[in-house]
C-alpha cells in the first residue's frame, strides 16, 4: 500500500513526535542496564539503536523534504 505525499508527511511528524522520544527513553534505559560501559561501547549502543529505530520508517521519510510531486500533476 503506497502512502500519498500528505500521508507520509503526517506520519513522519507523528513518528518524530512519538517515536523519537520513545527511542531516547529506550536507548538510555538499555545503557543504564549495562552499568555504565566504556564510552566506545556506549557510543556503539546509541548508534546501533539509532539505525534500528530508523530502518522500519525509511519509506515514510523518503522524499518528505522535497516539493509535493502530486502538486506538479495538478498544475499542468
Amino acid at each position: 500500500m503506497a502512502l500519498s505525499y500528505k500521508a507520509r508527511r503526517r506520519w513522519s511528524l507523528v513518528i518524530l513526535l512519538v517515536g523519537l522520544p520513545a527511542y531516547i527513553v529506550a536507548a538510555v534505559t538499555i545503557v543504564n542496564w549495562l552499568d555504565r560501559p566504556s564510552i566506545a561501547v556506549e557510543f556503539l549502543v546509541y548508534v546501533g539503536l539509532g539505525f534500528l529505530w530508523a530502518l522500519p520508517f525509511k519509506f515514510v521519510f523518503k522524499g518528505v523534504g522535497q516539493a509535493d510531486p502530486e502538486a506538479d500533476k495538478s498544475d499542468k
